[in-house]
């Protein structure tokens, strides 16, 4: 005897006699739109209006009762009701003939097929060839019109007189209340609104809102990013015409981020895009979701939004743009700490005086041994430490205590309806919320750290693009250049411009408007109003090495400073092929004794083993040059040389394969 199944698709008994039955295969849920009949109702929600509605009734007619002292009959009662309370009996027809149309629509295909595409589907569709702002006024005014009506109606009933005065009535009865309504607002505003006042302080701030024609930034304002600017004007297509890619199947990508070394120009990109498009730019300050109390922040995030959607039905579209985006935090690790782990230590750098131990590596190198010593030195001078105790506080953090993963849901949360009368009076009368407009919000994030970043903020469908702002190519310098340069009156032709760019290998968009703008002041401090290449050089210097200390020497110190940095120099100029000698000099500065910087004749994009070794050459030339000129012995200059050399030689041996 076999045993039957339980109806359930993919689901079946076993049978004891001849084993298990195939479970048949799974049907999908189907979706709304696809069925060819309504979705049949509950007994309760197909009655649950009238029986509202026979309850009132019985209530009127048992008041009416009441109010002649039980001495007239139930049926009287119930006729004299029906005559003075008729708009009842209209409401119940009117139930009845939608609970009607609902149960034939569940039975009939064609019959919903009618109501659904051809009926209601054809006044959806011509209301949507109405703009989205002016549909979304028109039914709040519509909606504002129906609320008043039933307020009419329901103060006629009240106060028992006609309709048409009804309302008319209501600031009579608001200024008999207001003793009683004056005390309401001030216990209101002493027992609540220091709590909930204090968190709506707190929750504003942080956003600036600038309107169409309020930027003025445009695409020709941005120098030397070509390459990042030619991705970024698709999404501004996409921006402008959505339905150039959802008719082909497609969604429009909503989330940039911009990362790349601070002053290339990542927020100049993202003012270009608003000043382009003309949509509405908010701008997220880096530490409005940094909060004394917990919650604020998740408060801050929902005004934002709410404020985003407003504006984007509003003006078709909105840009947000994040800056420092590295600020929002990450829920899973803490800041790398690079290939050291925190365990070498650049105390030796601060306080110990020498030569510019970075100055002469490459600038790949130095970054690479600054990286690996950052935020390392401070911990590990003041020792192991047992039972720390942190001072209580009230939350503080940004991207913790809920406000990241706020953000997270609001990129790509589910898109709920929106408003009262549609999510709920629609439901409670049986019928499917209206889903809510396509918001078009374009959100925009900079940061110079992406790997503080959460990998959930970054997936697709939050942040579709990754575009890198690098520093600018040689093209790109000189592009700059000629643009900061035509601000000004200068005497520089093509060739110093060109030679300019190269000895600035490294510079961007903000070191390049510093640089023209010290050069002018250099001009202006001597008398002129034209920058010449002397301001240009002088200036170059002041930003690279800092102002010179007005010290002297002593003479062996003096003669000291000069073997050292001439080892540098000519260990550089003899083993580097890559770089080119920019800078020597023995004159004193803030941080240094003397300094010999070099440069790369051509930008360079990949590192060789002879460069590393020529690296630890030079940095080794200063130890060998002292003790070969002062009969064994050397200052303490060579420190840093020394721990640049130690840090070279263990990443090409550990983690190079150049060993």
């Amino acid at each position: 005897m076999s045993s039957k199944g339980n109806g359930k698709p993919g689901l079946a008994w076993p049978d004891h006699d001849s084993g298990p039955v195939p479970p048949g295969e799974y049907q999908s849920r189907e979706r709304e739109e696809d069925r060819k009949t309504r979705r049949p109702l509950a007994l309760w929600d197909r009655v649950k209006i009238l029986v509202l509605l026979l309850g009132v009734w019985f209530i009127l007619v048992w008041y009416t009762m009441v109010q002649f002292q039980g001495i007239m009959p139930f049926a009287d009662a119930l006729n004299q009701t029906a005559r003075a309370q008729g708009w009842l009996l209209v409401l119940a027809g009117l139930e009845l003939v939608r609970q009607i149309h609902y149960f034939v629509a569940e039975h009939w295909a064609a019959y919903y097929r009618f109501f659904t595409e051809r009926l209601f589907g054809g006044w959806d569709r011509r209301l949507h060839r109405i703009n989205d702002w002016n549909r979304f006024r028109i039914a709040r005014a519509l909606k504002w019109v129906l609320v008043l009506v039933v307020l009419d109606l329901a103060v006629a009933q009240i106060l028992g007189v006609s309709p048409a005065l009804a309302l008319f009535q209501l600031p009579v009865l608001a200024f008999q209340a207001l003793p009683f309504a004056v005390q309401l607002v001030f216990y209101f505003f002493i027992i609540i609104f220091q709590f909930v006042g204090l968190f709506w302080f707190l929750s504003r701030g942080g956003v600036d809102v600038y309107f169409p024609d309020d930027v003025k930034t445009r695409f020709t304002d941005v120098w030397g990013q070509d390459n990042v600017l030619s991705k970024i004007k698709e999404n501004m297509v996409f921006l402008e015409d959505p339905e150039s890619i959802e008719e082909r199947g497609g969604y429009v990508p909503g989330g940039v981020l911009l990362w790349g070394p601070p002053g290339t120009g990542k927020t100049l990109i993202a003012e270009a895009v608003a000043g382009e498009t003309g949509r509405p730019f908010v701008f997220v300050d880096p530490g409005a979701f940094i909060q004394m109390f917990m919650g604020v922040g998740i408060l801050k995030v929902k005004s934002l939004f709410r404020k985003l959607r407003k504006l984007a039905v509003r003006y078709g579209g909105v840009i947000v743009f994040f800056d420092e985006a590295d600020a929002l935090g990450s829920r899973g690790a803490i800041a790398q700490q690079g290939p050291w782990g925190g365990h070498m230590s650049a105390g030796v750098w601060e306080h110990t005086p020498a030569c510019n131990g970075l100055g002469y590596l490459s600038h790949d190198t130095a970054s690479l041994l600054l990286q690996s010593s950052l935020g390392t030195g401070a911990e590990e001078r003041r020792g192991p430490q047992r039972d720390r105790i942190m001072m209580g506080g009230m939350g503080g953090g940004g991207g913790g205590m809920g406000t990241l993963q706020a953000l997270l849901t609001e990129l790509s949360g589910l898109k709920k309806p929106r408003g009262f009368i549609n999510r709920v009076v629609r439901r409670i009368l049986g019928m499917r919320p209206k889903p809510p407009p396509k918001y078009r919000i374009l959100v925009m994030m900079a940061t110079n750290m992406p790997q503080a970043l959460d990998e959930a903020l970054l997936r697709p469908g939050r942040i579709d693009r990754i575009y890198k702002v690098g520093y600018p190519s040689k093209v790109g310098r000189i592009r700059t250049y000629d643009g900061y340069l035509a601000k000004v009156t200068h005497s520089l032709n093509e060739q110093e411009i060109d030679k300019l760019a190269t000895i600035t290998p490294y510079a961007t968009g903000a070191t390049i408007k510093d640089l023209v703008n010290e050069s002018l002041i250099n001009a202006i401090r001597d008398g002129r109003d034209s920058i010449t290449w002397r301001d240009v050089v002088k200036a170059k210097q002041l930003k690279d090495l800092g102002p010179p200390e007005d010290v002297e020497y002593i003479e062996r110190e003096r003669h000291a400073v000069a073997v050292h940095e001439a080892c540098h120099a000519v260990i550089a100029h003899q083993a580097r092929r890559h770089l080119t000698i920019d800078i020597a000099t023995i004159e004193k500065g803030g941080t240094y004794l003397g300094m010999v910087a070099s440069i790369p004749p051509e930008d360079q994009f990949t590192r060789w083993r002879s460069e590393y070794e020529a690296d630890i050459m030079v940095s080794l030339a200063s130890l060998a040059g002292e003790r070969l000129f002062f009969d064994g012995d050397n200052s303490s200059g060579v420190s840093g040389d020394l721990e640049s050399a130690t840090k070279i030689a263990t990443l090409m041996e550990g983690y190079w394969g150049m060993g």
